[in-house]
């Protein structure tokens, strides 16, 4: 009860909640458990477009959100993946977290991070010496 009343970054807080429940309308669910709401009107809006929002299912990371609520979101779409699902494609990859800053984030070849050497440098490439 404490995470909802103080922390924005495990789900709203409690007032965010009461502002969507006031002034949004429940749109869908996504497969991660996100909740998405849009306005009820235009009366916040600065460019005359019904205001969009998520609600995420732990903490606040925006690669949680999937490619087509995340267009929803940004008004690429007009009707949200629960009227009209968006076709996927055979190539398509499912969403992923962004993994910056943790143990499982990529490191290439000659990282410090990765502990490896990096590769000579080929062709004209000579390193400056101080005389």
């Amino acid at each position: 009860m404490l995470k909802a009343i103080f922390t924005w970054w495990n789900g709203a807080t409690i007032g965010a909640r009461f502002t969507f429940w006031r002034r949004g309308v429940f749109v869908g669910k996504d497969e991660l458990g996100n909740s998405y709401y849009q306005a009820k009107d235009t009366s916040d809006s600065y460019d005359g477009r019904k205001r969009r929002w998520v609600i995420y299912n732990g903490y606040a990371e925006a690669s949680k959100v999937p490619a087509e609520w995340h267009g929803w979101l940004h008004h690429t779409f007009d009707e949200p993946p629960t009227v009209a699902p968006l076709l996927r494609r055979s190539w398509e990859k499912d969403t992923q977290p962004n993994l910056t800053g943790t143990v499982h984030a990529w490191r290439p070849k000659g990282s410090i991070a990765r502990g490896g050497e990096r590769q000579k440098a080929a062709g004209d490439y000579e390193a400056w010496r101080p005389e």
